[in-house]
């Protein structure tokens, strides 16, 4: 329900319900899935300065926003405790300010709600015209089930150094978001796998010209440049490189895998990142997980 949140969690709630009914455990959503990707960035021009349809494009992406400890986004937590559903669900964040948005994939422990928000470090090339810089503070593996679940969005799954503090944690699940495009997610997704002998899941959307809204101010500009958007791509690959499912292409569906720890254990016999294959007397990572909150009140 591209560019409306409630809408959007209404999709969320619906798709929620049916994968669990379908014998989901732990389910995942695309980057910023509520309320959509800002796909009219790249192709209106969007560094325009002082344009007034870029500008009324933002404030309405502002408006739509999603605050994790508002009322809506609390019907997304209920229902991860009622169906006792570990979810991953990839949200343009609200900042504090009023003013600004973060690329945010927020993590929701059946029994304990948000265990994490992890705000994207660096918003990729023209993303960086709507989202904000991010921080540390949401590089976090979490725990469900006996297994070790964390996640990262898009490009950030390129970046040696946030992959590896995900790894250090002892991740066993790895969570990728994206936009939706196979073509992202096809190589990187089983790299990842074969680096971190882990399990990847990798999510992405949908977006076509039915989705936007006929009210939306850069519509006709971004349908000049065709009807589809978003292709999809999620797959899913276990630690030894194979793909159990995927790329999904185009299809709005659900997609399933049984994923096995002990081959997550095996796979790590002849290699294990940041264990008995790291060398911290040579290489070490420091990981700064404070919020970077501009303004600190005492």
């Amino acid at each position: 329900m591209f560019l409306d949140r409630k809408g959007t969690i209404g999709k969320v709630l619906d798709l929620m319900t049916a994968a669990s009914r379908g014998g989901a455990q732990l389910v995942a959503f695309s980057e910023t899935f509520i309320p959509g990707y800002p796909w009219w960035i790249e192709i209106t021009d969007g560094a325009a300065f002082d344009e007034p349809s870029q500008k009324e494009a933002f404030a309405r992406y502002l408006d739509c926003a999603v605050d994790v400890n508002g009322p809506e986004f609390a019907e997304v937590v209920g229902a991860a405790r009622d169906l006792e559903l570990f979810t991953y669900v990839g949200i343009a964040e609200r900042a504090a300010s009023g003013g600004s948005v973060y690329c945010s994939l927020v993590a929701i422990d059946p029994t304990r709600g948000v265990v994490s928000v992890h705000r994207k470090l660096k918003p990729t090339y023209g993303e960086r015209l709507v989202w904000a810089d991010g921080d540390g503070h949401g590089l976090r593996v979490h725990d469900h089930q006996g297994w070790r679940v964390g996640g990262l969005n898009c490009w950030e799954n390129w970046m040696p150094l946030a992959r590896t503090a995900m790894y250090a944690q002892g991740a066993q699940l790895h969570i990728a978001t994206w936009p939706g495009s196979p073509s992202l997610t096809r190589d990187i997704t089983r790299f990842i796998a074969r680096e971190g002998r882990l399990y990847v899941l990798s999510v992405g959307a949908v977006l076509r010209a039915e989705h936007i809204p006929e009210d939306f101010v850069l519509r006709e500009a971004m349908l000049a440049e065709g009807d589809r958007f978003a292709s999809g791509g999620t797959m899913i690959v276990a630690p030894d490189g194979t793909v159990l499912e995927g790329p999904i292409k185009d299809d709005e569906t659900i997609v399933y895998a049984d994923i096995d720890l002990d081959l997550v254990r095996q796979e790590r016999h002849n290699f294990d990142p940041t264990g008995h294959y790291s060398r911290p007397d040579v290489l070490r990572l420091d990981v700064d997980r404070r919020r970077n909150d501009p303004v600190s009140f005492q």
